[in-house]
């Protein structure tokens, strides 16, 4: 084996030897150790000990870290998996609320009181106010979830008729259960029944291999805005599902580009409708954007609004000040003759299954939802489709200057300021993920889950696969108090935290430890699936 410092050696056969650096990072993903560990100072009040821990980075796309993807992806599984064909109510009742916690509610009004009159005399307030923030800070550490004033702003609301051209719905009277229906057999066999939905959108051209046969004539524009405004339609599709099903439907859903890079769900729903009402459903789903016009493009390229301090945006020629966004919004519903900036409809495509609890097919869905969760939505682009490749820099043109929000800077481009208005805004310079070409126009969630689905949270989860290895191992699981530790971010470049690469090697013994013992467990006989325990591994 040649020596890679032997100089003599041609360069062409030293540089074809692995690089140590990269071999250490590849044998790390190999054990599941992640390559890009966070490390936090964690101080113990208890003892006073203080050390350097490396904390998982948490990423969810295989390009930053690939084993905690892979944690993450297996954790999402166990959550899809637990939640889908539940046979019993999740328990979400609130605790009755204690005397202290009713004793500080009581003392917030009256300081709410005692608020309002001063203000009314017009004596100040200031120590008041810093009283009642106390207050409500307390009440939260006491143990009560939310704010005791819920929402203090008015909330928008329009005509909630239904357009002409959708179709109406069946309603069912609502039962406060999240279960389906139950089915039995003439052997007396119970089934309960779930379905997978997948949802797309509408065509905006005809595509042959996920590109369009002809560009010129894709709609790209209506392409965009349905990208954008994708996860609306979706809430909007739950709702209509839950008033015709007629209880509290729970989903776990994913959502992931088609080839030709329009944003498409599939959903695992627990419970049961006939296919033709959940077709019915998705042909009378829609989302209407009520925003403010953008046909007219009032400002571009150097002619732009100016920003005037305590002011806003200004009008670089006249010196008038730009509608605020809540202005604009006040035209709009003056306006009796307005539409909808744009209205977003699923399309015809429309699949429903039917499936099973243990089944090869819930498997087979569960795998399919979780299968591009470790990418994101422009990795799967194909890097050799040139064709794919130019048709995704279209969508991005199209996706420049269209508002992704009510904060996007985009909106100066049509004479409008946009929410929270600053300096250094431009059309065209917009930061939010829907304009990045790695999201291609979705800024939503990529998995969505109902609050009731598995009555737990992913942190919960992983819990319970950490239970079950230590069980496992033949380790009690003792409980931590969670504010035993105090935990610090390290300063980047602090002397007391060794090099990655040393962290990177630490961490693999470790895991080849913890696999060793796993592998003596098996030769003992325990019957234990090394493979399942290391998938259950946080």
């Amino acid at each position: 084996m040649s020596n890679a410092n032997d100089r003599s050696l041609p360069r062409a056969v030293r540089m074809a030897m692995p690089l140590a650096r990269d071999v250490v990072e590849q044998i790390a993903k190999q054990y599941g150790v992640c390559i890009r560990p966070v490390p936090l100072r964690r101080l113990d009040i208890t003892t006073g000990k203080s050390d350097i821990v490396d904390v998982p980075c948490g990423a969810t796309l295989e390009a930053k870290c690939p084993s905690c993807a892979k944690r993450n992806r297996q954790l999402r599984m166990a959550q899809c998996r637990e939640g889908w064909h539940l046979d019993s109510e999740p328990i979400n009742t609130p605790d009755e609320a204690d005397d202290y916690q009713r004793c500080l509610v009581e003392v917030r009004a009256d300081a709410q009181v005692w608020r309002d009159r001063a203000e009314a005399a017009g004596e100040p307030t200031e120590q008041l106010d810093a009283a009642i923030v106390e207050l409500d800070e307390e009440i939260n550490n006491a143990g009560m979830r939310g704010d005791v004033l819920g929402r203090t702003t008015g909330k928008r609301s329009r005509s909630t008729k239904r357009r002409q051209d959708a179709p109406d719905l069946p309603k069912r009277t609502m039962s406060a259960t999240t279960l389906g229906r139950v089915f039995q057999s003439p052997d007396g066999k119970i089934f309960r029944p779930s379905m997978f939905i997948t949802l797309t959108l509408p065509s905006y051209g005809r595509v042959k291999d996920g590109v369009p046969v002809d560009p010129g004539t894709y709609d790209y524009a209506r392409a965009a805005r349905d990208a954008l405004h994708f996860s609306k339609l979706v809430d909007r599709f739950v709702q209509n599902l839950r008033r015709v099903a007629g209880f509290d439907v729970q989903y776990f859903a994913a959502v992931e580009p088609q080839k030709r890079l329009a944003p498409h769900l599939h959903m695992a729903v627990r419970g049961t409708l006939p296919r033709a009402e959940i077709k019915q459903i998705a042909a009378a789903t829609y989302h209407q954007v009520w925003w403010p016009s953008v046909d007219e493009v009032k400002y571009e390229g150097d002619h732009l609004p100016v920003w005037s301090d305590r002011v806003g945006y200004l009008d670089p020629d006249t010196g008038e000040v730009l509608p605020t966004w809540d202005e604009a919004l006040d035209q709009l519903d003056q306006d009796e003759e307005a539409e909808p900036l744009h209205v977003v409809r699923f399309g015809r495509q429309l699949d429903v299954q039917g499936v099973l609890a243990g089944s090869k097919d819930a498997d087979q869905c569960i795998r399919y939802l979780s299968k591009y969760l470790t990418k994101s939505i422009g990795d799967t682009l194909d890097a050799d489709n040139q064709a794919q490749r130019l048709h995704a820099q279209r969508l991005a043109v199209a996706l420049r200057f269209e508002p992704c929000s009510v904060t996007c800077p985009n909106w100066l481009r049509y004479g409008v300021q946009p929410r929270e208005a600053k300096a250094g805004m431009a059309p065209g310079r917009c930061r939010g993920k829907a304009h990045k070409p790695e999201h291609l126009g979705y800024a939503g969630r990529r998995v969505l889950v109902s609050r009731k689905w598995s009555n737990k949270t992913l942190t919960e989860h992983k819990q319970d696969r950490r239970t079950w290895v230590l069980e496992a191992l033949g380790v009690a699981d003792e409980p931590v108090d969670p504010h035993r530790y105090i935990w610090r971010p390290v300063p980047h470049g602090d002397a007391n935290v060794p090099p990655l690469a040393l962290r990177l090697l630490r961490s693999v013994h470790e895991r080849q430890r913890w696999r060793n013992h796993m592998n003596q467990l098996q030769a003992q006989g325990e019957g234990l699936d090394l493979s399942a325990t290391e998938g259950r591994a946080a």
